[in-house]
């Protein structure tokens, strides 16, 4: 990027754009009612929700069309700045400046047609996919490498965040990863130790507090729930199978109901892990709940073992563009490469962490199979690799960080003999606080690898070694 570029770029605060051309592939589609449809990229979502996310810059749409499902695409997008029908595309430009008090030079365009011309006039910074016409070609200060509806769009997202903000330059994966507070998980850095609640809040907000107070007490860098959609994640023929719970005996989707947070419950846990300052996230084992989700300003996104193969989930995570850990217990090395070469092809620099796992509750040591972490850091380096363990007993999970995980994760309960299905397999407060402290006197034992003498060791070296090197020898005083 040339400096006049990337000066253009870093000032953009709002991004408007054409549809047909730029956004979609001018093409023309129907579906089985014959209503008109559109193929939008997968990538150019991304590039909207990165844009708001690592640039603070929105996205908005001006085109003569009245799209049904461009509406829903906006809509899916967040992208409330979108004006349609518009017959007169220089004074939609000028009344959103005015309104949104933006200056022309901030405020960049990209078009695909003579019609996008005066807009771009007016534009402080302007672009078109590669196969918009010569004459806007020509125009525009950056042409796109690719064809409307191709990425072009996404393309030109990253320009920008790249100009706006160094520090969430895609870039190579380089075994790190920055979360939004700042916080570096990867090599090089201590481990980030994530003591998994869960369900093991048993539907209880007050448990959950304790939890969080627990997780806090052992230092622990932050708390994972899990959220699930009952009526999409439960089998319909399981839905009536009868269950005795701390509720009395009650259907299976309804015990299920019962230990799933709403809104209330998460938003109270949202204020509170900020209150007490620890990091908080979750496993999302369905879209609607990573839409769900997306109300809070969380970290990062978990995908359980059981979800490594759930491509439609998968999709709707990578267009929140919020790192995403994968767990790959019940996986064969090649369902890993498959959801490996899944996400690459969305983005191959997206930010991702793997998490070695075996998923038996309680697992047993021969299962473990840690030397897992150095093979997945082998096949995949440039990407943290972690532990997500079940087993009980601690020693492992220090055993993992030794091998090399740079994040670990492990169930987290008051009362292992507490009713629910995850507890057994939990690790109790003092369990917590252990691990926690064995992690952190490991990582300090590691040292540097350099072969020094330390000062606690002269005395016994002048004790106890035959021939003391000479610099280490006392020197004869000097008499005056």
């Amino acid at each position: 990027m040339n400096e006049i570029l990337k000066q253009k770029a870093a000032g953009i605060k709002l991004l408007l754009t054409d549809n047909d051309g730029v956004l979609t592939d001018a093409g023309v589609y129907y579906n089985h009612d014959g209503e008109l449809l559109k193929k939008f990229s997968m990538r150019d979502g991304m590039g909207v929700e990165r844009l708001r996310k690592f640039a603070d810059v929105n996205t908005g749409i001006i085109t003569g069309e009245n799209s049904p499902s461009l509406i829903k695409r906006a809509e899916k997008l967040h992208i409330t700045e979108l004006h349609l029908g518009t017959k007169d595309k220089v004074a939609a430009f000028k009344e959103i400046c005015s309104r949104l008090e933006l200056q022309p030079t901030e405020v960049a365009f990209i078009g695909d047609d003579y019609n996008d011309l005066e807009v771009m006039k007016l534009a402080g910074l302007t672009a078109s996919p590669a196969d918009a016409l010569p004459h806007v070609k020509a125009q525009v200060d950056f042409v796109s490498s690719l064809n409307g509806g191709d990425g072009c769009f996404r393309e030109f997202a990253e320009l920008i965040i790249e100009a706006k903000n160094e520090k969430y330059l895609s870039g190579k994966r380089n075994g790190t990863i920055t979360l939004q507070n700042g916080r570096i998980i990867g090599k090089g850095q201590p481990s980030y130790i994530i003591a998994e609640i869960g369900i093991n809040h048993n539907g209880s907000l007050d448990i959950c507090k304790k939890l969080i107070d627990e997780a806090v007490a052992a230092k622990a860098d932050a708390v994972k729930f899990q959220k699930r959609t009952p009526e999409i994640c439960v089998p319909r023929d399981q839905w009536e199978i009868m269950r005795d719970t701390p509720w009395g005996r009650i259907t299976y989707i309804d015990y299920k109901r019962k230990t799933e947070f709403g809104i209330a419950e998460y938003a109270t846990i949202d204020q509170y892990c900020k209150k007490v300052d620890i990091d908080w996230f979750v496993s999302a084992w369905d879209a609607p709940s990573v839409d769900f989700m997306e109300q809070f300003d969380t970290i990062l996104y978990k995908l359980a073992s059981a979800s490594l193969t759930d491509f439609a989930l998968i999709q709707r995570i990578l267009e929140t563009g919020k790192p995403l850990m994968l767990s790959t217990g019940m996986s064969t090395m090649k369902e890993i490469e498959a959801t490996m070469d899944y996400i690459n092809a969305f983005d191959e620099n997206y930010p991702l962490f793997i998490a070695h796992s075996t998923s038996a509750y309680p697992c047993p040591p021969h299962e473990l199979n840690l030397k897992m972490i150095q093979t997945l850091e082998n096949k995949y380096p440039g990407i943290p690799i972690g532990y997500s363990g079940h087993e009980t007993g601690l020693a492992t999970t220090v055993g993992a960080v030794a091998m090399g995980a740079t994040f670990v994760e492990r169930h987290f309960t008051l009362d292992r003999a507490m009713w629910g299905s995850d507890h057994a397999a939990s690790v109790e407060p003092q369990g917590l606080q252990r691990l926690v402290r064995d992690i952190r006197d490991v990582e300090t034992a590691a040292g540097d690898g350099e072969k020094r003498v330390y000062e606690s060791e002269l005395a016994p070296m002048k004790r106890l070694r035959v021939n003391i090197s000479d610099e280490y020898k006392e020197k004869p005083s000097v008499k005056s």
